[in-house]
């Protein structure tokens, strides 16, 4: 593999083309190269039925592209598909430049977009096991001292392309994430409030509407997984209930199954929420195919069951969601504008009716000497019935989870 460690990326697009939702991926790729900071010098696309298994697109075109490569100074080729290691090996004997296919440009926004410890675990799991069955007799070097894609490796130590080193690594990584995941069940299973997760498309709005909501001042801009990340923050509904909300990472097409899986102990996050928000890019449009995207990732975590509320983001720019909405014909399915505010109290109404209750039915005898208790129980429940004794106070009422966890020794079995 050729780095462009000391230049910058300036690359020509390749895609295989057979259908409108192939086109929209190849759209999709062009963002994707824009996100990377790459330079895209020119295009090419062949229609055909099948993938060539030796050079992706036929023989023929693969030597116009190898003339395109060179007439336009490019120094790398960027497929829109997920390239065998025979076909990478093929375009770049021909073409003499690196071969970049779909998987490794996303694995490479991901590891510039990693910040937390368990994100950069999560991503360089993800780019060995892409690199396992590609490693050549070339030496592809995994550093984070380059500046090109496919350099953006995992460590801050270069690793040798070892098979049984890179092996010991993967094994090391999944050990690290079982961690992960256990302590994340763990602090899961111990919340007090209900949980909602911001799902969709990537860029479809989803860090917009976290900070409308919670003010949580999360990093939003117009590209592909601007936030990769997981937020969590609080969120007090109108009818006084406390929620956590929590923003996941965005999906694409063709998502690299390797991602899925690597992200998996994030997305436990989606698949153990009370609630989901949907939301999608009212002013796409490739809504449709966007929101079939997401719920094929959803039902991949085991999450589809989950009550979703679809929010028709960015009407400011489409204008009423209304005819989206009668034709998806879909209950709980909201237009909104994250970025004005627009109907933000409807989504907030169809929260507080479809999210599970954080209170329960339970009896407590609380001592005189534990006044705050009563005060706080009064304040986060309602109370039916309330009796004096010579000792305490007994309790009967709707009450809060969360006071009951930490009042649970006055509890009355």
């Amino acid at each position: 593999m050729i780095s462009t460690s000391d230049k910058s990326t300036r690359a020509l697009l390749l895609s295989m083309l057979n259908d409108i939702s192939d086109e929209d991926s190849f759209q999709e790729l062009r963002l994707l190269a824009q996100t990377a900071a790459v330079e895209v010098v020119g295009e090419a696309v062949q229609k055909r039925n099948k993938i060539d298994p030796a050079y992706y697109v036929g023989r023929g075109k693969a030597e116009e592209v190898a003339q395109a490569v060179k007439a336009l100074e490019a120094n790398a080729v960027i497929c829109d598909d997920e390239l065998s290691p025979v076909q990478i090996r093929n375009l770049e004997d021909l073409t003499g430049v690196q071969i970049i296919d779909r998987t490794m440009l996303i694995l490479d926004i991901f590891a510039q977009r990693a910040k937390t410890s368990e994100g950069k675990i999560q991503v360089e799991l993800a780019q060995l096991q892409y690199m396992m069955p590609r490693l050549t007799g070339k030496g592809i070097e995994l550093s984070q001292e380059g500046g090109g894609i496919g350099t953006r490796g995992p460590g801050e130590t270069k690793l040798e392309t070892d098979r049984r080193h890179i092996r010991r690594r993967i094994h090391h990584l999944k050990e690290e994430l079982k961690n992960v995941q256990k302590s994340r069940k763990i602090i899961i299973q111990s919340r007090s409030y209900p949980v909602i997760s911001l799902v969709g498309y990537t860029n479809a709005g989803k860090s917009t509407l976290m900070n409308a909501l919670t003010d949580a001042d999360v990093k939003t801009g117009n590209r592909l997984f601007e936030t990769l990340d997981t937020t969590t923050r609080g969120l007090v509904l109108p009818d006084g209930r406390k929620a956590l909300l929590s923003d996941t990472v965005g999906f694409i097409r063709k998502l690299p199954h390797h991602l899925v899986e690597a992200f998996r102990a994030t997305l436990e996050e989606v698949k153990e929420a009370d609630l989901l928000i949907h939301v999608a890019d009212g002013s796409s449009p490739t809504i449709d195919e966007d929101i079939f995207v997401v719920n094929s990732v959803l039902k991949e975590l085991g999450a589809e069951q989950t009550p979703t509320i679809i929010a028709i983001n960015k009407i400011d720019i489409s204008g009423d969601a209304s005819v989206f909405i009668e034709g998806y014909n879909k209950d709980n399915t909201i237009g909104i504008s994250a970025l004005t505010g627009k109907n933000l109290d409807k989504l907030l109404e169809a929260i507080c009716s479809i999210l599970p209750s954080n209170s329960r039915k339970a009896e407590l005898f609380i001592p005189y000497d534990s006044g705050s208790a009563v005060d706080e129980i009064h304040k986060n429940g309602l109370i039916n019935e309330i009796e004096y004794k010579d000792d305490g106070v007994k309790i009967k009422g709707e009450i809060d989870i969360a006071i009951l966890k930490k009042y649970e020794k006055y509890l009355i079995n």
